[in-house]
Order: structure tokens, then sequence, then C-alpha cells
């Protein structure tokens, strides 16, 4: 009688357990699908902004590596001189500094952005142009810097 007791007495406890856990199961699965249908809109915007800003991310990398790792600048113009041509330059008697401007200007910097690379004064600058013009037989900046590249003076 007493194994009988110990088993029905094990039988219900365990069958009790099993039907507290299922209650539990169940009743945690209803809070989180009312916790999804009372935050469905905050949600669904976390999700769509997480997506966006990892795109965002992946795309600025990718872009990033396509820019050129230095600027055009005063170091860079005096390397290229080496593949200008010396007879061009020495007919149109461009000196080195005009040169440098000249090359400066093609690469669409403004004379303010000439004059603070070279640690020059913006009048300095102005004058070296005006006299880049004179030389080239030109009035405008796209026409000296045309005529320079025909004449292989900047490439």
């Amino acid at each position: 009688m007493q194994s009988r007791l110990n088993s029905s007495f094990w039988f219900g406890m365990v069958g009790y357990g099993l039907a507290m856990a299922l209650l539990m199961v169940l009743l945690r699965w209803f809070q989180i699908r009312f916790f999804l249908f009372d935050h469905s809109t905050e949600i669904y915007f976390g999700v769509v902004a997480v997506i966006f800003t990892s795109l965002g991310m992946w795309i600025a990398h990718n872009l990033s590596n396509n820019v050129p790792s230095k600027p055009q600048n005063a170091e860079s113009v005096t390397e290229m001189k080496a593949v200008v041509s010396q007879e061009a330059i020495e007919a149109t008697g461009l000196s080195r500094r005009e040169l440098e401007i000249l090359q400066m200007m093609a690469t669409g910097m403004s004379n303010q952005e000439i004059a603070n690379d070279l640690f020059i004064s913006l009048s300095t600058v102005k004058s070296h142009v005006s006299s880049v013009f004179t030389k080239l037989d030109v009035v405008r900046r796209t026409q000296a810097i045309e005529k320079a590249k025909s004449l292989k003076i900047i490439d």
C-alpha cells in the first residue's frame, strides 16, 4: 500500500509540474505575442533603421576605397614637372613659380587656395596669374590651361 501511495504521489506531482510548466510556456508565449502587437510599429522602425544604417555603412566603406589617398597639392605639382616638355616651358618664358601656379590652376584651385598652399599673398598669386596669361597670350584661366596642355607644359 505504501508503494502505491508513493507512486501515485509522484505521478500527481510530475503531472502537476508538467501542467504548470505548460501553463508558464503558454503565458510567456501570450506575453511575447501581446508585446509584439503593442509595440509592432516601434519594432518595425527599429529594424528598418538598423537595415539602413548597415547599408549606409557598407556604401560609405565601398566609396571610401575609391578616394585617392593623397590630394593634389604643391608636392605633387613638382613631381609632375618631370613629364612636361622643357622646350615648351623655355619657349613661353614661364618661371618656376608661374608654372607651379599654372599647374595648381589646372587642378581647379582658386587664387585664394593657391595663396594658402604656397604661403604667399593673394595679390602675389594674382600677379603671377596675370603674368601667365600674358606669356601664354590668353585672357581666361580655362584658355591658359587648354593652351598649356596643348603645348605639353602641364599634364
